[in-house]
């Protein structure tokens, strides 16, 4: 079992930064994929970044370049930097973590980005 907690959201105006943390506890490894969804009302949730077991990543289009994702394996941490932040930003963002062929999520944490 894992459980995720996220944290770090918040209300930022428009080309500011923020930073989310997801800190995961249970049966967690350096192999697992980690990284970070998100979803607005009404929406199907979307790909934000992944970080593979091998450090590869992976971005959704609209952030590439001003979103970094990275993960502290001591902590069993993923983070998500965020930078130029724009209102379309604005969603609950989730963290996943994908670990022998099972699938989790965390709470959720709202970004709300205002011009």
């Amino acid at each position: 079992q894992v459980q995720l907690v996220e944290s770090g959201g918040g209300l930022v105006q428009a080309g500011g930064s923020l930073r989310l943390s997801c800190a995961a506890s249970g049966k967690i490894f350096r192999t697992d994929t980690m990284g970070w969804y998100r979803q607005g009302p009404g929406k199907q949730r979307e790909l934000v970044a992944l970080m593979f077991g091998g450090g590869m990543t992976n971005y959704g289009d609209s952030v590439k370049g001003r979103f970094t994702i990275s993960r502290d394996n001591a902590k069993n941490t993923v983070y998500l930097q965020m930078n130029s932040l724009k209102p379309e930003d604005t969603n609950v963002y989730y963290c996943k973590c994908l670990t022998f062929g099972s699938v989790y999520w965390g709470q959720g944490t709202q970004v709300t980005v205002f011009s």
